[in-house]
């Protein structure tokens, strides 16, 4: 293997790492080790690359899922809590919207697609809520969906995928978005993220004047949810019980 395609494959393997646990058990380790050049195009992906791969991932995950008609309880909460939140995330429209499922989970693309699962605003109130979307478009704002987009592309069987003429990633069939939708959502933020993306809801609040400690009793609420299976909020690192206390300490200081 050429020098050139080995830094291509560490440049992926560091990007594994950064997204957490669950990503290193999904990814197919045998297949990047054996990927240079596929592996090197996934980290070369531009920002148009990651924002056309999330269109079609985020379009896969509502054909998927049940969305809150725009009339219901929880669009109109939504709409309601959202109202002071940003309209825009590194320059793409904010899209909001609920998905019906008892499932607790939130997440945001690179596109401006943010998801909030009805599960999850049963369990919170719009204090709560906030701070968890607030903690989503962080992880968006500071460049992590870009990154766990790009390791979703490399640990996935679109990695071989070539590139239409123009240098950027060709249309997805429908089967092959639904596949890299679920390896982004799966996925999981490293600590050093998820600390970061707590930061910046922190801050967005702060900033917009909106009460903060809906991020502590979140995380209260999670804590004692741990250990259920599947993609969710509450499989969290570092855990939410520390995350929680965090948020307090920030709190008290900025009372101070």
């Amino acid at each position: 293997m050429t020098r050139f395609r080995l830094a291509a494959v560490a440049a992926v393997a560091a990007a594994v790492a950064l997204t957490g646990c669950e990503t290193m058990k999904n990814a197919d380790t045998g297949a990047l080790l054996g990927a240079g050049g596929a592996a090197f195009k996934a980290m070369s992906l531009s920002d148009g690359d990651v924002v056309n791969m999330s269109n079609q991932s985020c379009e896969a995950m509502d054909a998927e899922n049940q969305i809150a008609p725009a009339n219901s309880p929880y669009a109109r909460r939504l709409a309601t809590l959202v109202r002071n939140m940003p309209t825009s995330v590194n320059g793409q429209a904010a899209n909001y919207k609920v998905y019906l499922t008892e499932d607790v989970n939130a997440w945001a693309m690179a596109n401006g697609c943010i998801r909030v699962y009805s599960g999850l605003m049963d369990l919170m109130n719009d204090d709560e809520v906030r701070g968890v979307i607030g903690h989503e478009i962080g992880h968006v704002a500071l460049g992590h969906s870009k990154g766990r987009m790009q390791t979703a592309y490399a640990t996935s069987a679109l990695r071989g995928l070539a590139a239409a003429g123009g240098g950027t990633i060709a249309q997805l069939s429908k089967s092959q978005a639904g596949e890299l939708a679920e390896k982004f959502v799966h996925a999981q933020f490293s600590q050093s993220q998820e600390s970061a993306a707590d930061d910046y809801s922190f801050d967005l609040l702060t900033e917009r004047k909106l009460e903060r400690k809906g991020l502590v009793t979140a995380f209260e609420k999670l804590a004692k949810l741990s250990g259920s299976s599947g993609p969710s909020l509450m499989s969290s690192h570092p855990p939410s019980s520390e995350r929680a206390a965090r948020m307090q300490k920030r709190l008290d200081a900025a009372k101070k």
